[in-house]
């Protein structure tokens, strides 16, 4: 592999957002963007099988590779021939770090300026992740774009905790690229070879054939973030993500902090944000020129029995839909919607029947995935705004 096999080609922007439209080239195949990345934490997306997601259309899957690395270990997914082949995903794949559970595990972790300290959820062993064993754990799963290890804080985050977080961020950011650019490329079984070491350059090197995204922190602390999105952009990296948002605060002050940090950015690589996955969010931060989006949403709620719909959010256990024997959403052509009533969805649930859980998550997917695919083709045509204000209206004033 070579640093040609990533790219990404901004092709449109729109006219009175900043809105983008563009394509990243992976090893795996190209994702358009703006899209959105269904997230398979253990190396599966819940309830929807590799087939359904093709089938979907889905251009992108995300990993977690704290969780890897606890079950089923690293050496289990190299000795299948990497994760794309352990899960049966032929598509690109993005591996977290283990930063966001920093956040999410906060009872269970011990941040130093060296790492964290993990006691495992499972079975309360302690783990040791630093920036440099993020590295290799990334590399052995094979994921196409991997993240570095972050400091990610509750919300809300006063000054100086936030200051250092950053700081943190950033010293783990360097120390992640200098082990990437390092590590021999060990091929996994089935994978073809990539030499036996890694590309000298500039530190945006592409390691073998993966591609290290920053990560900009700074809680809600305007002046913090500009900082951190400029000192992580000098690194000049195939690619930045946004961290720290859609926890706890405000959605209001979410998109004031992607408007602060999106001009500090590069406008010619890709911007991903982290952790955000409904309709509403994604079309505003998608007019804040972010590019690649992830989140257990669409599944989560799905086997809770909310859907996204054109209408709005739907709670299928509701009894006004016991009787009603129309689609789940009659603007969404994917299959849940083709082939199963609100009824028979209700009744499943009821029934606490597997099926419910799967059409839901099926569906849920199916309707980000086609709202991402309708968001480009509106920005191609220059037309992102006004379509985009059309369905935040309609969601704001939609009865589920």
């Amino acid at each position: 592999m070579t640093a040609s096999d990533f790219g990404f080609r901004l092709l449109a922007r729109d006219s009175g957002t900043a809105a983008r439209a563009g394509v990243l080239e992976t090893p795996h195949g190209a994702v358009e963007t703006p899209a959105f990345m269904p997230v398979g934490t253990q190396a599966t997306v819940k309830a929807v099988t590799p087939g359904e997601l093709h089938e979907i259309g889905v251009p992108m899957l995300l990993a977690n590779a704290y969780h890897l690395y606890l079950r089923p270990g690293t050496e289990t997914v190299m000795q299948a021939g990497g994760l794309h082949r352990f899960m049966a995903w032929d598509g690109p794949i993005l591996t977290d770090s283990g930063g966001y559970q920093v956040f999410s595990l906060a009872g269970l972790v011990r941040v130093d300026d060296d790492g964290v300290t993990f006691r495992s959820h499972l079975d309360g062993s302690s783990h040791r992740f630093t920036p440099e064993t993020v590295m290799e754990v990334q590399r052995a799963l094979g994921a196409d774009v991997v993240m570095p290890l972050d400091h990610c804080l509750p919300n809300p985050a006063e000054m100086q905790p936030a200051r250092a977080a950053v700081d943190r961020t950033l010293r783990w950011l360097e120390r992640s690229v200098h082990r990437l650019a390092r590590m021999p490329v060990t091929p996994s079984r089935g994978t073809p070879p990539v030499g036996d070491g890694c590309m000298a350059g500039r530190a945006e090197t592409v390691a073998g054939s993966q591609a290290l995204f920053g990560i900009v922190q700074g809680g809600t602390h305007p002046d913090l973030r500009r900082e951190s999105a400029r000192a992580t952009r000098a690194f000049d990296l195939p690619g930045t993500a946004i961290g720290g948002l859609a926890v706890g605060e405000p959605r209001e002050v979410m998109y004031e902090m992607l408007e602060v940090v999106e001009p500090e950015l590069d406008a010619h690589r890709p911007r991903y944000l982290m952790g955000v996955g409904f309709p509403g969010d994604l079309l505003q931060a998608v007019a804040r020129g972010m590019d690649l989006f992830d989140c257990v949403a669409p599944t989560r709620h799905g086997r809770n029995g909310t859907l996204f719909t054109s209408e709005g959010r739907l709670n299928i256990r509701g009894a006004a839909h016991r009787r009603d024997h129309g689609p789940i959403d009659p603007a969404c052509a994917c299959r849940a919607c083709a082939s199963t009533s609100r009824a028979y969805l209700s009744h499943l649930f009821h029934a606490r029947e597997l099926l419910g859980l799967r059409l839901a998550s099926y569906h849920n997917l199916a309707f980000l995935t086609g709202l991402m695919r309708e968001a480009r083709t509106a920005i191609l045509r220059r037309e992102f705004g006004g379509w985009a204000a059309s369905l935040l209206d309609r969601e704001r004033t939609a009865v589920s």
